[in-house]
């Protein structure tokens, strides 16, 4: 085992479990937006997310550092994970709503196609075990 890593990453234990891990997160955040959609015209209402995946990786032990082994690597901005940051800039309508409809609705597709995504992951890997054990079908 590699000097500093306790235990290998989510990913390295077992995929599946990661893209799981993916898709609940995603579950949630979708959960998340479309409550911030629905109080759209609540007075005092502001909009809520969930705390980044690469952070809810890390409490779970599954994120590992990035690491620049090349001088031709790009340094990562602001760290090895990106923070969640309050957008002090959001518009706040005279009855106190914070809920910016366009941007509830960008978040939610960047859900959706991630979703997709793990989704297609999940079905590539499990077809490979599937063709492994000669059960094409």
């Amino acid at each position: 085992m590699m000097p500093g890593m306790d235990r290998p990453s989510l990913a390295a234990r077992n995929p599946l479990d990661l893209a799981e891990s993916r898709l609940r997160w995603l579950d949630r955040r979708q959960e998340v937006l479309a409550r911030n959609i629905s109080n759209a015209d609540t007075p005092g209402y502001r909009a809520r997310d969930i705390t980044p995946f690469t952070e809810h990786l890390s409490r779970l032990g599954g994120a590992e550092r990035l690491a620049r082994t090349d001088a031709r690597h790009f340094t990562p901005v602001g760290g090895n994970a990106p923070r969640a940051k309050v957008d002090r800039a959001a518009e706040v309508t005279p009855d106190g709503n914070a809920v910016s409809l366009d941007d509830q609705a960008l978040k939610v597709a960047d859900t959706d196609s991630a979703h997709a995504l793990a989704m297609g992951l999940y079905r590539r890997w499990t077809g490979m075990f599937r063709t492994a054990l000669g059960r094409n079908g």
